[in-house]
């Protein structure tokens, strides 16, 4: 593998742990988020978006702070964060979903890189289910407890609308991303050369995730436009 490879996977990393502190400071030092579980959303976002993640943040994320929610309220206005446009909803759905994902996927990763899984005589076969499973169950939390309090409906019905509002989601995001770690894992590399004690797994994983986002983008926006998901 070469070094300039391994530098810039170093790079990207340190870069995008940087902007997710950033995030995760000002948000718990001065602008908590309205909706709690954005307060892990964004944070997480960066770890794969870095810079990107972190402006989307300072411009779309901070319409949705508990003190600019609150100040709209008070003067009878609809809250900020949700007069913004169309895509960029869509764009903060899409991030929800993908949260759930990555952290699913670093759990899933580290697991079986000390507890190998094998499926049909694959371990990256065993590792994607493994991935898919936890993160479909972190997705599925992370809706859970965005619809369930918009929507003031018991917890059977907002696990049931949780699963009805992320399923598809998640399973176009993780399609994109096993999409492109297929390509680095058995064309650019090899199972064996690329594992998670590789920085330049994980700078692959940065892409996988960018593929991820975009292959839910579109999803993203049927689910909002049919009310099946939430604006945040």
């Amino acid at each position: 593998m070469p070094q300039w490879l391994y530098d810039i996977a170093i790079i990207s990393l340190v870069i995008a742990g940087i902007c997710a502190l950033i995030i995760a400071i000002d948000i718990f030092t001065k602008n908590p988020q309205n909706m709690w579980i954005m307060q892990v959303v964004w944070p997480v976002t960066a770890l794969w978006s870095g810079p990107l993640g972190l402006y989307a943040y300072y411009k779309v994320g901070r319409l949705s702070t508990k003190q600019r929610v609150q100040r709209a309220k008070e003067r009878d206005e609809e809250p900020p964060n949700k007069k913004k446009p169309f895509w960029q909803s869509v764009a903060v759905g899409a991030t929800h979903c993908g949260s759930g994902c990555t952290l699913g996927d670093i759990i899933a990763e580290w697991f079986v890189f000390f507890v190998p899984i094998v499926i049909f005589g694959s371990h990256v076969i065993g590792t994607w289910v493994l991935d898919y499973i936890v993160a479909f169950v972190l997705g599925i939390a992370f809706q859970y407890f965005t619809i369930k309090p918009m929507r003031e409906l018991s917890m059977g019905e907002g696990l049931k609308a949780a699963v009805k509002a992320d399923t598809l989601s998640l399973t176009a995001w993780q399609i994109g991303m096993y999409g492109w770690m297929a390509i680095a894992l058995f064309i650019l590399f090899s199972p064996e050369t690329l594992r998670p004690n590789n920085p330049v797994f994980w700078f692959m994983m940065q892409i996988g995730m960018v593929c991820g986002f975009l292959t839910s983008y579109p999803v993203n926006w049927w689910l909002l436009s049919k009310k099946i998901k939430e604006v945040m």
